[in-house]
């Protein structure tokens, strides 16, 4: 009877043993030492791992990350989010302004490369001046570099004191547009107008310096 009693105790302070082990493990009080290493955000600041698992916290304003689009960016100072204009966009953003005459605004979208198409197609199919509808001439195109991407740069439109720019970036399977659209652009008829130093056109250019994706 004794050795029964003793077997008995034995497994029962074994098993409180074990249970007391596991929950030390598991829950234990002791604060977690992550990696020190951290994430840079593409505006430049960096933020470190966290919490029990470890991981990297989303980047605080003004970066913005679009999953549906798998790219990050830092939205320009001065402006905010906006509408979606139509169902190709992605994001849109607009400069708050106190002039009703004038507005400056970057609209996203994203175009899909269907599998008999090619990028430079999709570009050339979706290089639309918005108030004529026709396509924009060959001498209308361009390409650049911003940060670590190339974009085809083509003007779209430049009438009524609109001035819009589409920086188009190439991607594997789809094409993204970045528009930059300032209107009430006075002096838009002047040839040696600079539109690199317009509102939408300048903050677009900055965005894309950024662009994470």
């Amino acid at each position: 009877m004794k050795s029964f009693l003793l077997g008995a105790f034995l497994i029962l302070l074994i098993g409180i043993g074990g249970f007391a082990y596991r929950s030390a493990v598991e829950y234990s009080t002791q604060p977690i030492a992550c990696p020190l290493d951290a994430e840079i955000c593409p505006d430049g600041t960096s933020v470190s791992r966290t919490g029990l698992s470890c991981t990297f916290p989303a980047c605080p304003p003004p970066n913005v990350s679009l999953a549906n689009v798998n790219i990050a960016f830092a939205i320009p100072q001065g402006f905010a989010s906006m509408a979606l204009p139509d169902p190709s966009s992605v994001a849109a953003y607009e400069m708050a302004s106190t002039s009703s005459s004038s507005t400056a605004a970057i609209v996203i979208r994203r175009y899909s490369i269907d599998a008999s198409s090619t990028a430079l197609a999709v570009i050339q199919q979706t290089a639309i001046n918005p108030v004529s509808g026709t396509p924009a001439p060959i001498t209308a195109f361009s390409s650049t570099f911003l940060g670590t991407h190339r974009f085809t740069v083509v003007s779209l439109e430049r009438s009524g004191g609109t001035v819009d720019t589409a920086y188009y970036l190439a991607r594997g399977t789809d094409v993204l547009r970045f528009d930059a659209i300032d209107t009430g652009v006075v002096n838009w008829t002047d040839p040696n107008l600079n539109i690199s130093v317009l509102p939408a056109r300048a903050a677009l250019r900055k965005l894309l310096t950024t662009l994470v994706g």
